[in-house]
């Protein structure tokens, strides 16, 4: 497992979304070392320098989770992760909830009442394969956002693709992660008692990724609070600086 860790004080480990990287949770920013956390960051199984693997699902994910808190000496963290490391965290935090002092879930997308589709994601993982980072982009093509997104998003899918030693193992994990399952009902959240801030993103920037499902995450968790940006304003989940300030109000709350 490819790991990187900075700064001094509260634990926080960062855990982020399916094709990216652990750059793209806050994006660079470094206020929350500078800000008395020690933040721990690392690269999911298949992606960016960490080796691939077999299973991609949520079970193996949160037990790399824990063998990461296990590894450098931490009983509980303050865990934020985007996506499916929002999912990882969820999946998690149901297995050893003394093991996770808060945690904010950064554009949750799993649904577990959903009919999902898995045709867009098989498709993308296809076009990894045979074409590579211009191949993902084809099949992700047309995108659901407003035009006004769409450069951003070529940008980042470019660049976020581009730091993967393996895109094979990317591929592996497009076609795995969707199909795995973090929790099994809405009521499962009924028994995490941490503070959990959920991160929600506007649908016309973010449809993959729907706000109401946020919502549901809110509302069915004991101790959830929802957050979201401004009306037109870029999202908080692409916000680094934000999203340093909301987990470091995160923390300090638990």
């Amino acid at each position: 497992m490819s790991i990187e860790e900075a700064g001094e004080g509260v634990p926080l480990v960062l855990l982020h979304g399916l094709t990216a990287t652990r750059r793209y949770v806050v994006h660079g920013s470094r206020a929350l070392e500078r800000g008395g956390h020690r933040v721990v960051a690392y690269d999911a199984r298949g992606h960016g320098r960490s080796a691939p693997q077999d299973d991609y699902g949520y079970e193996a994910l949160a037990t790399d989770l824990a063998t990461v808190l296990s590894d450098r000496g931490i009983e509980s963290a303050v865990l934020a992760g985007a996506s499916m490391g929002a999912h990882t965290i969820a999946a998690f935090a149901l297995r050893a909830p003394q093991r996770v002092r808060a945690a904010v879930l950064i554009t949750p997308a799993f649904d577990p009442e959903g009919e999902p589709s898995f045709a867009s994601w098989d498709a993308r993982a296809h076009g990894l394969r045979s074409g590579g980072i211009e191949g993902f982009l084809e099949a992700s093509r047309p995108f659901s956002s407003p035009p006004r997104w769409h450069d951003t998003i070529e940008r980042v899918i470019r660049q976020r693709l581009g730091e993967h030693e393996s895109l094979e193992a990317v591929a592996d994990a497009l076609e795995q992660v969707p199909r795995s399952r973090p929790f099994e009902a809405w009521a499962d959240l009924a028994s995490l008692q941490v503070p959990v801030t959920i991160v929600a993103s506007s649908d016309d920037a973010d449809p993959e990724h729907p706000f109401a499902v946020a919502e549901r995450y809110a509302a069915a968790l004991p101790d959830g609070r929802l957050v979201t940006e401004e009306p037109g304003a870029s999202p908080l989940a692409w916000q680094g600086g934000q999203l340093s300030r909301i987990i470091a109000e995160a923390a300090a709350a638990a």
